[in-house]
Parts: structure tokens; C-alpha cells; sequence
């Protein structure tokens, strides 16, 4: 199991520390890290989360930020070799087949295409075959703003699910 700062100890750690936690649950998203660095400190990781979705959805933000954000997800259906172990797990189920893979691959480049940004959906325990209809639904009925909508919305999902997951500390030095 992963571990993670307690949210006393994340809000008094330095920079980089906070941003290499905080990255546990968003994964590498610069835009929404920074801004959740200067309005510290937090009463709980939930109030983190709900200030993360606070910012995403504000004028704050533009659009290439936002766009930012989402792409710091890993693709669905990428090789394991380029995800964080958060991803690594939420990813797992089904991950070795194939013929699976390369469609997620082939519906990843044409959703990139026509929304300019990945795809990002809460697997909650579904296989990567079970994903495919998913991607392909959305790409037929939404534009670009309501998939920007849906996947920070995801982003927030996926981040509550892996809070869930982690084992807090008090220490940085037992990360």
C-alpha cells in the first residue's frame, strides 16, 4: 500500500514535498498543484479535494491549464512502464490483453484528436475491454467542453478512490 503525509504534516512540509504528495492523487499536474501549495493548510485531504475541484472549475484556470491537468493522467490502456503506481493498480485489471490494448490505443489517438486533451474515466474496478464502449459513447455524444467537464470530474473521482487507499504518516523521512 502507498503511503501518503498526514494532512497536519502536509500542510507544514516544504515545497517539493508537498507537491510529490499531493501528485499521489493527482498524478503530475503543475496548475492545480502549485495553487493547492499556496492556500494551505487544509482541515483534511477531503477539503483538499473539494478546493482542487474548486479550482478546476474556476475562471482561475484557462484552458490550456485545465488541459494541463488532464493530460498529467495516463492514458487508459498504456503500457505499465509509463504510469505511477496509483495508475499501475486502477489499471491492472485486464491489462495484458493485446488485442484490448491496441483498440484503447487506436480510441486514445482519435479521442486526442477531436478533443485536443486524453481520456479520462474512473475505472472503479472495471477491465480495459469493459472501458472501450465507455470512450466510445463519449465520443459521440459530447463536445469538447462537456469532456473537459467530465474528466476533472473523473480527476476527482479517481483522487477521492485513491485517498481511500493510502496509508497516512506523520514523518516525510518514512516516504
Amino acid at each position: 500500500m502507498s503511503q501518503i503525509l498526514s494532512i497536519k504534516a502536509l500542510n507544514g512540509t516544504d515545497f517539493k514535498t508537498f507537491i510529490e504528495n499531493v501528485n499521489i492523487l493527482f498524478e503530475t499536474a503543475p496548475p492545480l498543484a502549485n495553487r493547492l501549495y499556496e492556500r494551505r493548510p487544509y482541515s483534511s485531504y477531503d477539503a483538499l479535494i473539494e478546493e482542487a475541484q474548486k479550482i478546476c472549475f474556476s475562471s482561475e484556470l484557462s484552458k490550456q491549464e485545465r488541459i494541463e491537468i488532464i493530460n498529467a493522467h495516463p492514458r487508459i490502456g498504456e503500457s505499465k512502464v509509463n504510469l505511477s503506481a496509483m495508475s499501475q493498480r486502477e489499471q491492472g485489471k485486464g491489462g495484458e490483453d493485446r488485442e484490448v490494448n491496441e483498440e484503447l490505443g487506436t480510441l486514445n489517438e482519435a479521442y486526442e484528436a477531436k478533443y485536443g486533451f486524453k481520456f479520462i474515466v474512473f475505472v472503479n474496478g472495471r477491465s480495459r475491454r469493459e472501458i472501450i464502449p465507455v470512450l466510445k459513447e463519449r465520443m459521440t455524444r459530447n463536445t469538447k467542453e462537456e469532456e473537459l467537464k467530465i474528466g476533472i470530474e473523473s480527476m476527482m473521482q479517481i483522487a477521492k478512490d485513491r485517498l481511500k487507499k493510502l496509508i497516512f504518516i506523520e514523518d516525510n523521512s518514512r516516504l
